[in-house]
């Protein structure tokens, strides 16, 4: 009984914890705005060259989001307005580690960017396998509006945060990219807040991390 314990249910919860990259245990586990307070909280990770997951979001048909200046900034606003689509609008940069986000991704939901799915990915200085270590933040967009925090506009987001992770794992998932995909149960053992813009979210404290396969040199 005590095998039968430790073999089938012991070890492979342990397994799910912080065993494939320990250092993710002392990593923050929320982001900032530039004004330093909190942002969205991390959900997802993937391990791989940049290039490997810079392919795999282009065959999920994810976008990359054009820069912040004049011309995007229109754009969106009248995406926004005008009810039209804008597939690459800017997102708004979140920062960990002292910087903002390496890579992002989105996906339009409807006929603007009003609604998206997005997900902004920092570099880890960790490896695994000898490729490195993406920490996410995936969040949907469900409209636009006022911060309650600061007054500025800014897209609000769904506060079931877990729901954007899934569809973030799964959408790499289906177009076979994926090698592995495990979770890091008790990531976040605070299950709840309020990002930058005063959105509340919630998440069930798992964080699910995907390994792109490896392309061959």
């Amino acid at each position: 009984m005590v095998y039968l314990l430790l073999a089938y249910a012991v070890l492979p919860a342990l397994w799910t914890h912080y065993e494939h990259a320990p250092a993710l245990e002392t990593v923050p586990k929320v982001t900032t705005t530039g004004a330093g307070i909190p942002g969205d909280p991390l959900n997802v990770a993937l391990v791989g060259t940049e290039a490997e997951v810079l392919a795999a979001f282009a065959d999920a048909r994810w976008k990359r989001p054009a820069p912040i200046d004049l011309r995007s900034s229109v754009g969106i606003a009248e995406s926004v307005v005008l009810d039209r689509p804008d597939p690459t609008a800017p997102v708004s940069n979140l920062y960990l580690f002292g910087r903002r986000e390496d890579l992002a991704f989105e996906q339009e939901v409807g006929k603007s960017a009003r609604e998206r799915n997005h997900v902004r990915f920092w570099r880890s200085g960790e490896l695994i396998d000898g490729r490195p270590l993406w920490l996410g933040a995936a969040t949907f967009d469900r409209g636009v509006g006022l911060s309650s925090l600061t007054g500025q506009i800014t897209h609000h987001i769904a506060a079931d945060v877990d729901t954007e992770r899934d569809h973030v794992i799964a959408s790499l998932e289906k177009t076979g990219d994926l090698s592995e995909t495990y979770k890091i149960d008790d990531f976040h053992k605070v299950r709840e807040g309020k990002n930058g813009g005063g959105d509340p979210w919630r998440t069930d404290g798992k964080l699910y991390v995907g390994v792109i396969v490896q392309k061959q040199p």
